[in-house]
């Protein structure tokens, strides 16, 4: 959920940064937000993290996204495409596959912050860039899948699939990007391109924004001002201004809404579940606390190179020693549920028939010394060549809820007689550097977050192991590789009956319990935190952030 880019100091954005709240209580024409991490690129369609996501939400539209309903709805189409509607049609491709013929038509008066319209030409380009692998374009199945970008008009494009799927109305990431701006970017250095980019080099620069807001300063590791983007054509946001500011410390995070340096706490990056129950008993009616359960998975991401790691019974020991259902009670007030796969049981395709790994300490430590780790003196079980059995255990810093889980984790796996050690970086050091370069060495805590059957290719298929071929695109960190699971997460979209399809998810459930390509920990609910006279805000619970409903945000 992270990547590279620079972003740019502007003059005078601290001072901004630090006046802006008291004015914001005043007038209420400045919103001032806190998060808990900083976007580590501002491109949309270069990698995924939820920090960009949500500071983007404000600024650019995509051409369909899931709603607070889960439904999925059109931004900047006129509607969804349907076999019924005749927008979407069956036909075959010149390689004499089934495959889908998709048209898009966008809205009427779309423009970038610099008045230039958005139009069909920016989608070609999009295209175009992300079907070269040198660029590194997240979601790279869809590249591959969509060969051909037909330019109908001005506002209208037809995308032929090499496919039929289910979610084919859907856009997903795949979204515009200003030809005006980067085309010639991009053509000149398509590899370098991702760190050449006007979205991390000129970041205020009006014509890369097509929301309610444009952003205008960003001060690196700390705060993105955003305001009102006069070329926006559609509902007036009531906030002049949005100042969004990265606090990495939670505690320091509360202290700041305490003191009124931020007004709002987003859900999406703000305070763990506990931290916020217990502000609430604190501070009684002077905020408003909304707790959404979403398709949240936090997880232990792990090298499936490692020559621990790589061992099944290690990984399943590993979770055995872990009293999962102890740590959501005593750190999360019982408000999290636990995992068993990563598709959570409010997604409609989750298999309550795979079972619960639980706490069981004798079987853990049965699989350990099946698998040739005995204890040593110090308790510390070593390998036939007396490697000690030590995992790097990484997380997001200044996470206090992740940080405590390290902390019990170290103690419970200890009790089983394996070292973690604990190291931990900045998130956007760990997502830009560390995990989409592969450079972790054990294990990572973090989570990930999806859209309503979300098929997780781009964390589990083995063509989406990063590496520098591809421009470090993809998102399956740990190396995991299985060919069974590689050809369910390619039938699963190709399947249109949902009954048919459940099936191939629950075989997808199965093989992930049996096999552990990551462990499951449990499915997030975020607290969000508002103040008492700000109505509007609807937490969505899934990978699209409330953000992208911001002009609809008032102050009462």
């Amino acid at each position: 959920m992270a990547r590279a880019g620079l972003t740019t100091l502007l003059p005078g954005l601290a001072l901004v940064l630090a006046t802006a709240a008291p004015a914001a209580a005043q007038q209420r024409d400045t919103l001032t937000i806190g998060i808990t991490q900083f976007p580590s690129t501002f491109h949309p369609n270069i990698e995924n993290m939820a920090a960009k996501s949500y500071v983007l939400g404000f600024a650019r539209r995509p051409v369909t996204a899931y709603d607070a309903e889960w439904k999925l709805t059109c931004l900047f189409c006129e509607a969804l495409p349907t076999l019924e509607n005749g927008l979407a049609t069956r036909e075959t491709t010149p390689e004499g596959k089934a495959g889908l013929r998709v048209t898009w038509r966008l809205r009427e008066g779309l423009r970038w912050g610099d008045g230039t319209p958005v139009t069909a030409e920016d989608l070609r380009f999009a295209w175009e860039a992300g079907r070269n692998e040198a660029t590194g374009f997240g979601g790279t199945e869809f590249y591959r899948s969509a060969y051909e970008l037909i330019v109908e008009d001005a506002r209208t494009i037809t995308i032929r699939f090499d496919r039929v799927t289910f979610e084919f109305a859907s856009l997903g990431d795949f979204q515009p990007l200003p030809a005006h701006i980067e085309r010639a970017r991009w053509q000149a250095d398509p590899r370098g391109y991702r760190n050449r980019t006007a979205y991390d080099t000129g970041t205020a620069n009006p014509a890369l924004w097509s929301g309610p807001f444009r952003i205008t300063a960003v001060q690196p590791g700390a705060g993105v001002t955003l305001e009102r983007n006069p070329a926006w054509a559609g509902t007036a946001p009531a906030f002049r201004r949005i100042q969004v500011r990265t606090i990495e410390n939670t505690a320091a995070l509360e202290a700041q809404l305490l003191a009124g340096q931020v007004e709002m706490v987003a859900g999406e990056l703000g305070l763990p579940v506990e931290q916020a129950a217990a502000l609430e008993r604190r501070t009684g009616e002077r905020f408003r606390f909304h707790y959404r359960p979403g398709l949240i998975y936090e997880h232990l991401d792990l090298r499936h190179d490692s020559a621990a790691l790589s061992d099944v019974r290690v990984r399943r020991a590993l979770l055995l020693a872990t009293d999962r259902a102890q740590i959501v009670a005593r750190l999360f007030e019982g408000r999290q549920t636990v995992a068993t796969t990563s598709v959570n049981p409010l997604d409609p395709m989750h298999d309550g028939s795979v079972g619960v790994v639980g706490f069981d300490p004798a079987a853990a430590n049965a699989l350990l010394d099946e698998a040739g780790w005995r204890r040593g003196p110090d308790g510390i079980r070593r390998n036939a060549g007396g490697e000690r059995l030590s995992l790097e255990l990484m997380t997001t810093a200044g996470n206090r809820a992740r940080e405590q889980v390290q902390q019990v984790l170290q103690g419970m796996w200890r009790a089983a007689g394996i070292e973690a050690r604990i190291r931990n970086e900045p998130p956007r050091v760990l997502f830009a550097e560390t995990l989409s370069r592969r450079r972790f060495q054990g294990l990572a805590l973090f989570a990930w977050i999806s859209a309503p059957e979300g098929v997780p290719r781009s964390t589990l298929h083995s063509d989406e192991i990063p590496s520098e071929a591809r421009n470090w695109s993809g998102q399956n960190y740990g190396g995991y590789r299985n060919a069974e699971i590689d050809a369910l997460l390619e039938a699963i979209p190709t399947e249109l009956d949902a009954a048919k399809r459940r099936v191939l998810w629950a075989r997808l459930q199965a093989i992930y319990a049996e096999e552990l390509p990551a462990l499951p920990l449990w499915f997030r609910a975020d607290a969000h935190v508002w103040p008492r006279w700000l109505e509007g805000v609807r937490p969505t619970g899934h990978l699209n952030p409330s953000t992208l409903w911001a002009e609809a945000w008032r102050a009462r």
